[in-house]
């Protein structure tokens, strides 16, 4: 996968992200659990712009480091949104498995570092 279209592909997954959580009903016990997931699953897209813009390849492997551990925290968070929002299992699984892809390709690019170095 070329750059920009992981660069592409996050953001449109930001903007997804933005609209379900939109349409699930705000309460006082899931407030908290929207908003953590709403920064980490949008930061993710952030930290791999910032990625790409690096200055040095610490710099790039840092940010790549960040985005793979604000995926696995998304995940987290959207899986206890799973747990007490049932009504939007659908939206949720699908989010859930873009997650889980993400986690795969930040994994796969830290190994690709790590043995051309």
């Amino acid at each position: 996968m070329q750059q920009y279209e992981l660069e592409k592909r996050l953001t449109v997954f930001s903007a997804s992200l933005i609209r379900s959580l939109k349409a699930i009903p705000i309460t006082r016990y899931n407030q908290n659990i929207i908003d953590q997931l709403l920064r980490s699953g949008t930061s993710i897209g952030a930290n791999y712009h910032e990625a790409n813009g690096a200055v040095s390849r610490n710099d790039f492997r840092n940010k790549i480091g960040i985005c793979k551990k604000e995926a696995l925290e998304a995940k987290y968070w959207l899986s206890l949104l799973g747990n007490s929002e049932l009504g939007h299992k659908v939206t949720i699984e699908a989010l859930s498995n873009e997650f889980f892809e993400y986690v795969k390709i930040f994994t796969k690019i830290l190994q690709t570092l790590r043995n051309s170095v």
